[in-house]
């Protein structure tokens, strides 16, 4: 496996120092760039090019989740530019996880995580697959569909940004069935399989089944990342 290079913007030292060390200590992770305030930040995404970009929100010039937003805006114009984001932050509140994923986070991880889950949060992010801290996973399940509230409009869903053409492909042939779709929906409404076996009138044996065939189908891991991907799909409305 290459080397995934990543840049740290936090503007904290001991932790900017803490997760350096943390991720340099894996053989396959580079730090190749440190920044203590977004405008800093946003200069070496745009010149080293890092594979993944650990970003706090409380930046002092500009919060995390704006320079996330300005980021995606110059991906747009520069396809050469493919960061990964991942939030790392001690908030947790609703309203800013909502705001993350709506400026166009992959990812979203507190500052308390031990380090072996820090490191699987930089690699899942890296494969280009969302990584939920289960603190929040229930925010993004039952909540990422209200109105962005980083500056939307209302009556719309939160709209999350930046999939990869691969995963875009993926989607498109994903050929879920009509049953795995309706499942697919009341995962992302935040339903567990005894909810979802009673709504739909199923065994929860033949929820488990239209699960994994979902799991499968999108290339994800869990029902978090399924119901992310589905979402920024456009799968689920």
């Amino acid at each position: 496996m290459s080397e995934i290079k990543v840049v740290v913007i936090e503007d904290h030292n001991l932790t900017r120092i803490g997760l350096q060390a943390a991720l340099q200590a894996e053989a396959d992770i580079k730090i190749v760039g440190e920044a203590a305030n977004a405008t800093d930040g946003l200069q070496l995404l745009l010149t080293l090019k890092p594979d993944v970009a650990t970003i706090d929100i409380g930046l002092p010039d500009m919060d995390g989740i704006e320079l996330t937003r300005k980021y995606r805006q110059f991906q747009q114009q520069n396809p050469e530019l493919t960061t990964k984001i991942l939030i790392l932050t001690m908030q947790s509140s609703e309203e800013a996880v909502l705001a993350a994923f709506g400026a166009g986070a992959d990812s979203y991880c507190r500052k308390d995580i031990d380090r072996d889950r820090l490191v699987d949060a930089v690699k899942t992010t890296h494969t280009g697959s969302p990584w939920i801290d289960p603190t929040i996973a229930d925010i993004v399940l039952k909540q990422v569909r209200q109105d962005d509230v980083y500056g939307g409009t209302s009556g719309k869903r939160v709209l999350i940004d930046g999939l990869d053409s691969e995963i875009e492909k993926t989607i498109e042939t994903s050929s879920l069935t009509q049953r795995e779709m309706e499942v697919l929906e009341l995962i992302v409404a935040g339903c567990d399989n005894a909810e979802i076996a009673q709504k739909l009138y199923l065994t929860i044996g033949t929820v488990k089944t239209h699960v994994r065939g979902i799991l499968s189908k999108l290339c994800v891991s869990d029902r978090t990342q399924a119901a992310v991907r589905a979402l920024r799909g456009g799968l689920v409305h």
